[in-house]
């Protein structure tokens, strides 16, 4: 086993726990690690910290797994993670109502590097870094002997593994072959989702609690549902009550899918609009032509991916947000989220601020938006909380 050295004073972060560290905290490396493989994790009196797979073409060059010097990453402590992560979905796998929802979420369960999503019979798995990679087959193997599904998808198809010196990597990995569309039920409402090409890996699984918040609102009123995907938060605000909706996204067939969500739901006789067209250029056009409505949702895709994107990303969500503020009626309801993980939770709040400012509409904040209890943040790895969000009504 290698052996990483830190640089002196370095070691901080490693005994606070988080799961990273950075090529810049290296002082050495003893032995002959091969990308991928484990190492132990010392400080420079060479006084063990942790043990963590190693991939020098990563910024993050060590990923940490544990904390616990006898504690070696073999088989049997992969199986024992997962079972963990799993232990805290308990009640999730006993709800009938709900069959899709994330297992497994990377760092926030100690398994950094590792998504995976339940999709009814289906797994879903994301590989995202070189040391999930070269463990795949065997944490495929222990996710049919726990949890038994018909079959085992993988969706390694994200900008991330770039980073890792890794290709995009899709299809089958154990079982049956998934249909093009899978059915799913989520708080007793009936979706279908593409998890072989459909956006992440297939749904937001991470809003399902804010869709559920969403009932709250929409009793009575006109919905504007900006990048409204598959229709999600179309069915949960129908079922509830609300009048017509417009649905805006750029995707023919992701609004094709919401059509056909709303008809599995009995939802299919209303007179809703479903608009392709980029959501900035259609809001101005709604602009122009004085239409409003009673709540609006805004759920946009992640604009930043590295920090030289952060301000642009501001930006973008300062302008779909006065967008927004302008279309509204007198006490309106605004639900409006950001799932860049590096725009934070107060700059997201900052940034609503300032479109408040420029729409000259005052502002009240009802409720804090975040991600499913089954998406948990590990309080030595902040970084986890990615998605938030604001409840506010318009005045």
């Amino acid at each position: 086993m290698g052996t990483v050295i830190l640089r002196p004073g370095r070691e901080k972060p490693v005994l606070n726990r988080h799961p990273w560290i950075f090529s810049g905290a290296i002082g050495r490396i003893e032995g002959k690690p091969v990308d991928g493989d484990i190492v132990e994790v010392v400080d420079e009196r060479h006084r063990f910290l942790a043990r963590g797979y190693i991939n020098r073409h990563s910024q993050i060059t060590v990923r940490l797994l544990t904390w616990v010097e006898d504690e070696i990453p073999d088989r049997a402590f992969w199986r024992q993670r997962i079972q963990r992560a799993l232990e805290g979905r308990r009640a999730l796998l006993q709800d009938e109502a709900t069959t899709a929802y994330r297992l497994i979420h990377a760092e926030s369960d100690l398994l950094p590097g590792l998504v995976v999503d339940r999709y009814s019979d289906h797994l879903v798995v994301q590989a995202l870094t070189l040391g999930i990679e070269q463990r795949k087959s065997e944490i495929v193997g222990i996710l049919a002997e726990l949890l038994q599904p018909e079959g085992i998808y993988e969706r390694s198809d994200v900008n991330v593994r770039e980073k890792e010196h890794l290709g995009p990597s899709t299809g089958l990995l154990w079982g049956k072959e998934p249909p093009d569309l899978v059915e799913i039920r989520e708080n007793g409402y009936c979706f279908q989702v593409d998890i072989k090409s459909g956006q992440k890996t297939g749904f937001y699984l991470d809003q399902r609690d804010n869709r559920q918040r969403l009932s709250s609102y929409s009793a009575g009123r006109s919905v504007l549902n900006a990048f409204a995907y598959t229709g999600s938060f179309t069915v949960y605000a129908a079922h509830c009550g609300a009048q017509q909706i417009t649905n805006v996204d750029t995707s023919t067939e992701a609004l094709a899918l919401a059509r056909s969500n709303m008809q599995r739901n009995g939802l299919g006789e209303r007179n809703d609009e479903y608009v392709v067209g980029d959501v900035f250029a259609v809001l101005r056009q709604y602009r122009g032509e004085g239409r409003q409505f009673d709540l609006i949702i805004l759920d946009p895709p992640k604009f930043a991916y590295k920090r030289s994107q952060v301000q642009a990303a501001c930006r973008g969500y300062k302008d779909i947000n006065l967008l927004a503020m302008q279309l509204l009626r007198p006490e309106g309801i605004l639900f409006t989220m950001s799932c860049s993980g590096l725009v934070t939770a107060d700059l997201f709040q900052k940034v609503v601020f300032g479109a408040s400012v420029d729409a000259q509409r005052d502002v009240q904040i009802l409720e804090r938006l975040s991600q499913a209890a089954d998406h948990p943040v590990l309080l030595t790895f902040p970084e986890g909380a990615y998605l938030k969000g604001l409840i506010c009504r318009v005045l």
